[in-house]
């Protein structure tokens, strides 16, 4: 069934301000005809016969169930493997000295959080360089990586662990031999679309094992952490925010870092003008 109206602006308006209020995400003027390409397969779809029909129809479900394909829709998931290197870089330089005071304080374990975490990229490289340190005593280790998103679509994705083979191609050889199966087989894209006989990879077992993938919104008043995180990873996922949002977040964070511990934020993001108590180490880097 075709949509019989447009997104008008007063329609638009009601999405902008339904989005920020559950998300945070802030949609400007431009967004508009983002907003309208990505929202209309989906109500045609389901047979809504307006915009507004469909934001009725999100706006008054009680479960929250109707709101995440909305999430979903105006989400967006550029990442890959070892994205912007400088941060895996700053990490090997610092991760030894990490380990050093850990076993001095009797204290085996490492707390990692993606937050924003896309098709899985960003927590599996983090996965691969705590096992470049660690190697086989890995096992006496308490390494738990959480990686959490707004979108259930990406998640799933993630949780497989399934890429195209072309993906492989910033990830050193020696990693990629060690923690990648390559298989010929299907596989779902964020789109929904299958892709058959294609060259995929997956990531090994041993590897998804280190890694929690959730769905989590950052704009939840509470978080549920009990205990704190040694790096926190929140990369390119507050420019969708205002200023009055990305500040509330950036002092969330503060508070479940180990003092001591690590902010990576995006090569778009910046800390500046915001109300916070992190120390500047070197651009998109900071440390509690």
């Amino acid at each position: 069934m075709a949509i019989t109206t447009e997104l008008l602006d007063s329609d638009f308006e009601l999405f902008r301000k339904l989005i920020y209020d559950k998300s945070g995400i802030s949609l400007n003027e431009s967004k508009k005809e983002l907003l309208r390409t990505r929202l209309r397969a989906r109500i045609e779809r389901h047979g809504f016969k307006s915009y507004r029909e469909y934001y009725e129809y999100v706006k008054s479900d009680k479960s929250g169930q109707a709101l995440i394909p909305l999430l979903d829709d105006i989400s967006t998931n550029l990442t890959s493997f070892y994205r912007e290197i400088n941060h895996f870089n700053f990490m090997r330089k610092i991760i030894p000295g990490w380990i050093e005071e850990k076993l001095k304080a009797r204290d085996m374990s490492f707390r990692i959080w993606s937050a924003g975490c896309s098709t899985g990229e960003e927590p599996y490289t983090l996965a691969f360089l705590m096992l470049e340190f660690l190697k086989d005593e890995i096992k006496h280790w308490d390494l738990k990586i959480l990686a959490t998103d707004l979108s259930t679509e990406v998640l799933s994705q993630a949780m497989e662990g399934k890429y195209d083979e072309v993906r492989l191609k910033d990830v050193p050889p020696n990693i990629a031999k060690a923690y990648f199966t390559h298989d010929v087989g299907s596989m779902k894209t964020k789109s929904g679309k299958i892709l058959q006989n294609k060259p995929i990879v997956r990531v090994a077992p041993e590897v998804r094992s280190l890694i929690t993938f959730r769905r989590f919104n950052l704009m939840e008043q509470h978080y549920p952490f009990k205990r704190q995180f040694d790096f926190i990873f929140c990369r390119n996922v507050m420019i969708y925010f205002d200023k009055p949002t990305q500040e509330v977040l950036v002092n969330k964070f503060y508070h479940f870092i180990k003092p001591g511990g690590f902010l990576f934020i995006g090569h778009s993001e910046s800390l500046t003008g915001l109300k916070q108590k992190f120390e500047y180490i070197q651009p998109t880097i900071y440390q509690k």
